[in-house]
């Protein structure tokens, strides 16, 4: 039996493949670039949840679709981080929480961002 990866991961390899793509790529060709023994449907299947929840853009090109992203990881990621803010009951303590889980390096690029846009 083969060892099956959790939805959350293939969703993200599969956007790895498709921001590596400057022109997008159709399931076949993320299908071809992933490991492992994915049946062509699942990626297809993941692809069009991707472009459900609007982080995947697509166009027919013949009986397929090439799917684009709407987003560049750092902009899906930071709109994740600030919809987990939004829903944090005490704001504060979130924060600090967050940045207590920092490393170092990423706390003092933090701290110069902020500076910046200050």
């Amino acid at each position: 039996m083969s060892q099956r990866r959790p939805m959350g991961a293939l969703e993200t390899a599969v956007l790895e493949h498709v921001w590596a793509s400057p022109h997008g790529l159709t399931p076949r060709q993320v299908l071809d670039a992933l490991e492992g023994d994915l049946a062509y449907t699942t990626v297809m299947t993941i692809m069009n949840r991707l472009w459900t929840k609007g982080v995947l853009e697509r166009e027919r090109e013949g009986r397929a679709f090439r799917y684009a992203p709407v987003f560049s990881e750092s902009e899906l990621v930071a709109g994740r981080m600030a919809k987990a803010l939004e829903v944090a009951s005490d704001r504060e303590a979130t924060l600090s929480r967050f940045v207590r889980e920092l490393t170092n390096e990423d706390e003092a690029l933090l701290r110069s961002l902020l500076r910046k846009e200050g």
